[in-house]
């Protein structure tokens, strides 16, 4: 892990983002009013409720490391709950860089813009993650689990733009579990591998239900640990092909060169 992230969480106080205790520590349900024990690897809870929680930091430093986060760069964080894990980018990325962060529980996007408003690189937002357009990052964290990476981030990368999301199946009607996949862009290719096992909130905006039964038998055979690159070209289903979709497809094939992808298109 890099020392710019490992420095952010050591500089971002992990309470101040979760509001008065006592907080419960999942899972065992431990009621605590000791900040202390907050800065264990521990789930707290957000919404016992609705099982909500704060995140495993050393799930989220993990996902968060595979971005690569450098000074001066513009990060997109959709789902970002209280704003707790916004903030650790926003110290990576520093003043010259910037957040642009959105929640669609509007409770927790008006507690993350409150608890964001000491940093003047953060905007967060209230809303679908799926319908909003970032613009150009060089860095995307998906938060939410989805069938695919939506065209449109994928058309928001730069070169060498890198977007880490998790690709999930339905496991309830709100959450789901899979792989959390890290994708490159290098010129028109789109590398990708395997990051992690992940279980994680839906995000609905971004699941195809066309693509359900296929992700679900990816992840589920482990053919998924094979993705190798994102095609994007028109093409017929194929051995290679780990899901494939209208316009986006997850293959086990390397990214192709320049020279193979213009004959593709031709």
């Amino acid at each position: 892990m890099a020392p710019a992230l490992v420095e952010a969480f050591g500089r971002v106080p992990r309470e101040k983002y979760l509001g008065r205790g006592p907080w419960k520590i999942l899972p065992i349900g431990l009621l605590t009013d000791d900040p202390r024990d907050l800065y264990n690897d521990v789930l707290v809870a957000i919404d016992s409720s609705r099982g909500l929680n704060n995140g495993q930091p050393s799930a989220l430093a993990l996902w968060i490391s595979a971005l690569d986060l450098n000074a001066g760069e513009r990060v997109f964080h959709l789902g970002c709950g209280l704003g707790y894990y916004t903030a650790i980018m926003a110290e990576v990325v520093g003043p010259r860089g910037s957040v642009v962060a959105i929640e669609v529980d509007c409770q927790l996007a008006a507690r993350a813009r409150e608890n964001l408003s000491t940093y003047a690189n953060v905007r967060v937002h209230a809303g679908e993650g799926g319908a909003f357009d970032p613009g150009i990052c060089d860095a995307l964290f998906i938060n939410a689990g989805v069938t695919h990476p939506l065209p449109l981030w994928l058309d928001r990368l730069p070169e060498n733009g890198r977007l880490v999301l998790p690709l999930t199946q339905v496991t309830s009607p709100v959450a789901g579990s899979g792989v959390m996949a890290r994708i490159a862009r290098n010129g028109d290719c789109f590398g990708a591998r395997p990051v992690s096992s992940v279980g994680i909130f839906s995000c609905t905006s971004v699941r195809d239900p066309q693509l359900e039964a296929p992700i679900a038998r990816a992840i589920r055979t482990g053919t998924i640990l094979r993705m190798r690159s994102v095609r994007r070209d028109v093409h017929e289903p194929m051995g290679s092909c780990l899901l494939h979709g209208t316009g986006v497809c997850l293959s086990s094939e390397e990214p192709a060169p320049a020279d193979r992808i213009k004959d593709r298109r031709n």
